[in-house]
Formats: C-alpha cells, sequence, structure tokens
C-alpha cells in the first residue's frame, strides 16, 4: 500500500500541491471517521467516490457532509444513467482499495468532477492512497490537480431520528 501513497505524494509534487500527507494513527475509511481523526468538520472530508456512468468510470469527489444524488449528476453530465462502482472496478480503475481511493494518482485516466460545495471551506482533506493517509488541499487546487469539472452533487441528508 505505501506505493500508492508514494504514486499519490508524486503527483502532488509534480502538479505544484501546497499539502503534506499525512499518516493518521488509525484507518480513516469514512468521512466521519477521517473528520474525527483530523479534527475537522466532517463536510470538509473530500471523498473520493467512484461510479459508472453509461459504462465508463466516473470520480465524483464530494463533500463528506453529503451524499450524491446521481440523478441530479447525470443532468448535469448530460448523460443516462450514474452507478455505484464495484470495488473490482474502483480497484482495476484507479489501483486503490475502497476506504484509501486518492483524487489523484490513478492508473487509468478518469473523468472527474468536484462538488462545489468544498468551496465553502479554506481547507478541505482528501485520501492519499490508503486509509490511514490523508493531505489538506482546497477546493480550487482540488479542481486544477484532478483537472475536475465544478458540479452541485449533493443530496441532502436525511435527518436522522
Amino acid at each position: 500500500m505505501q506505493n500508492n501513497v508514494e504514486r499519490v505524494v508524486e503527483v502532488l509534487r509534480a502538479e505544484g500541491a501546497t499539502g503534506e500527507v499525512r499518516m493518521l494513527e488509525d484507518s480513516a475509511p469514512t468521512a466521519a471517521t477521517a473528520a474525527a481523526g483530523l479534527g475537522v468538520e466532517v463536510a470538509q472530508i473530500a471523498n473520493s467516490l467512484v461510479f459508472v456512468a453509461d459504462g465508463e468510470p466516473l470520480l465524483v469527489i464530494a463533500s463528506g457532509g453529503r451524499r450524491v444524488d446521481t440523478t441530479l449528476l447525470a443532468q448535469h453530465l448530460g448523460v443516462a444513467k450514474i452507478r455505484r462502482a464495484d470495488p473490482e472496478l474502483v480497484r482495476s480503475h484507479t489501483g486503490f482499495a475502497i476506504g484509501g481511493v486518492a483524487p489523484v494518482g490513478h492508473r487509468n485516466p478518469i473523468r472527474t468532477v468536484v462538488d462545489n460545495s468544498l468551496a465553502e471551506w479554506d481547507e478541505v482533506w482528501a485520501a492519499a492512497g490508503h486509509p490511514h493517509s490523508v493531505f489538506p488541499t482546497s477546493y480550487d487546487e482540488l479542481l486544477r490537480i484532478t483537472g475536475g469539472e465544478a458540479h452541485d452533487v449533493r443530496a441532502e441528508q436525511a435527518p436522522t431520528t
């Protein structure tokens, strides 16, 4: 797994990203656990989620405080259907396992969408290729280093009772 982190670091350096990869004491496979480990809001976690859009892999970098509305996103992107990718497709296309998918350093090029709600924060945190590794970045930097498209991808979270 360490070579995954090294691959992410290499891309971050090549792209002139400003943040340094940080290793967390505990695994952070979810936005809530990552936020707790970093002492930040869940909405500051930039989740890298892989979907399939009309048969093609699609990376959606979404705020950890929201779910992705696949119907809304399909309309924005002009595709018929978007569904979650299975773990095998995630690993084969990105080189990362679910829980450690980074926004950069993928095995194969992947169309990327960045949730525009991440712009609300000066600093957001993304996975760095392993469930224990993260790096700080900004919304603008995330758009630049991923070549991503900015879209509103959020579905409101249902209130918990």
